[in-house]
């Protein structure tokens, strides 16, 4: 989108990604958000966040940064309104969890299995558990059987320190033209599959119908391929400035970097006090 086209909109809502742009390497709110976004409510600008996370996993950042607005969780199978009602919710079709459920496991990843109840790994002592542990104040169910279809699965994650692997693996499966699954890296070592429906750009199309705000008025910020779906279907999209580079390709905006708290000088300088 041309910069100086998005400076003369109107901006009405902020849609956030959490992890790498709210919070910092170290997985802490950076310093300035919490302030920023009470500038954005000062401006009478709406906020919210579209999360990779579970509702759990996220309350106390909603509490934090005093979000009014409806919240999307697992890349927007869940839409959960303040109230922590949920608003929406897609699960994946019982034959596409399976499938994707044996794909992971055949490449070596791990697997991480959510429902709206439980958390289930195949490593329950494996790579960025004990974070996760911490956050949910439980350890996952593990997983031993190979079958999950009786589950009401809303998002698998394909998990591995091997980043090239995961990122072939991304476009494998984006290969395979699969109409009925999205499946993007919600961070270098996590790829995120859930059903079609349940992605962040739907996720924008949902939250601007539920509060009536058009999606040209709606300004985006991420960093990560899952966040570039969500640029798509915003007025302004702004990539943090640790972000990988083809998703700083396709944003109108590049923020500092998250160690630099990017998402308030995103704030400040790309929506509260737009550029001339």
């Amino acid at each position: 989108m041309n910069p100086s086209a998005a400076s003369t909109r109107h901006v009405a809502l902020v849609i956030s990604d959490v992890d790498g742009t709210l919070l910092d390497d170290k997985k802490q709110l950076t310093t300035g958000a919490p302030g920023a976004v009470q500038r954005l409510h000062a401006a009478e600008i709406r906020f919210t966040i579209a999360s990779a996370r579970p509702p759990r996993m996220v309350r106390k950042l909603i509490e934090t940064l005093d979000v009014r607005e409806p919240f999307a969780c697992f890349n927007g199978a869940v839409i959960v309104g303040p109230d922590e009602k949920i608003r929406e919710e897609y699960p994946m079709a019982s034959a596409d969890a399976q499938f994707v459920a044996d794909w992971i496991r055949q490449r070596g990843f791990d697997l991480w299995v959510w429902t709206n109840n439980d958390w289930l790994s195949t490593s329950p002592a494996g790579a960025h558990v004990a974070h996760h542990q911490s956050e949910m104040g439980r350890s996952p169910t593990p997983l031993t059987g190979q079958k999950i279809s009786q589950l009401d699965v809303l998002k698998l994650v394909g998990v591995s320190d091997d980043y090239d692997a995961l990122a072939a693996a991304e476009k494998e499966l984006a290969a395979m033209e699969k109409k009925t699954i999205s499946a993007t890296r919600s961070s270098p070592y996590y790829l995120d599959v859930t059903a079609a429906e349940a992605n962040k750009g739907s996720v924008v199309l949902s939250i601007s119908r539920l509060l009536g705000i058009p999606t040209y008025e709606i300004v985006t910020i991420g960093d990560m391929s899952t966040d570039v779906l969500m640029f798509k279907k915003s007025g302004t999209s702004i990539a943090m400035g640790n972000a990988l580079d083809d998703v700083k390709a396709q944003a109108t905006f590049v923020t500092k970097t998250n160690e630099e708290n990017g998402f308030a000088y995103a704030m400040d300088h790309f929506v509260i006090n737009l550029p001339a």
